[in-house]
């Protein structure tokens, strides 16, 4: 039989999203097989990002001073403005060092069969945003799903009689993929969203 505060620490670890039992178990026994002085760096990063770390008053990022580094950065072109889901997409998007605007995290999408609408999204706050700072622009930089979707028809209606422009993330085939191996709605959203070659 599984030791109590082994089997604690497994499910607190299956609690994680995208971590089964197994992957569960395997984590409990690196921190048990660990020294102690790794153990307690551990626990103090789980300690430290729940005390110090905050969303931005302006655009939801997580940071720990708010405004965040990107609010904050003058160098930014303001007329772009770029809606993402969660965090974790403006650091996708800043590691390809393509985009110099601002962001606005929405912390999810619309998704009826799961209880989320429209007020547990920072819609509202965008909204005030978009006419606070009148972009020239405003992409939707939203996963490629049914939510995905839905959320950016939803955000196009509300954002079009601003009239700023509201651009969607081109959708295609990633680099390096065979279109033999590509699904339908992939082909045609690629073959919808091409681009003229200028020679």
């Amino acid at each position: 039989m599984e030791p109590e505060a082994l089997a604690r620490l497994v499910e607190e670890f299956a609690r994680l999203p995208g971590i089964g039992r197994k992957s569960a178990r395997r984590l409990a026994f690196w921190v048990l097989k660990a020294d102690q002085a790794g153990v307690d760096r551990f626990a103090d990063a789980l300690r430290d990002v729940k005390r110090k770390i905050r969303f931005c008053d302006t655009c939801w990022d997580v940071t720990e001073d708010s405004p965040c580094a990107i609010c904050r950065d003058a160098r930014r072109d303001e007329s772009l403005l770029c809606v993402v889901e969660e965090p974790s997409d403006v650091l996708a998007i800043e590691a390809t060092s393509e985009f110099r605007g601002r962001y606005h995290v929405l912390h999810g999408v619309l998704s009826p069969l799961d209880g989320v609408g429209p007020d547990d999204l920072k819609i509202r706050e965008l909204l005030a945003r978009v006419r606070e700072s009148a972009p020239r622009e405003v992409i939707l930089a939203l996963n490629p799903d049914t939510e995905g979707d839905a959320t950016a028809y939803y955000l196009q209606k509300l954002l079009d009689p601003v009239g700023c422009i509201v651009s969607r993330i081109a959708r295609g085939i990633p680099v390096g993929g065979d279109l033999e191996f590509a699904d339908t709605v992939t082909l045609s959203r690629a073959i919808q969203g091409r681009e003229r070659l200028h020679g």
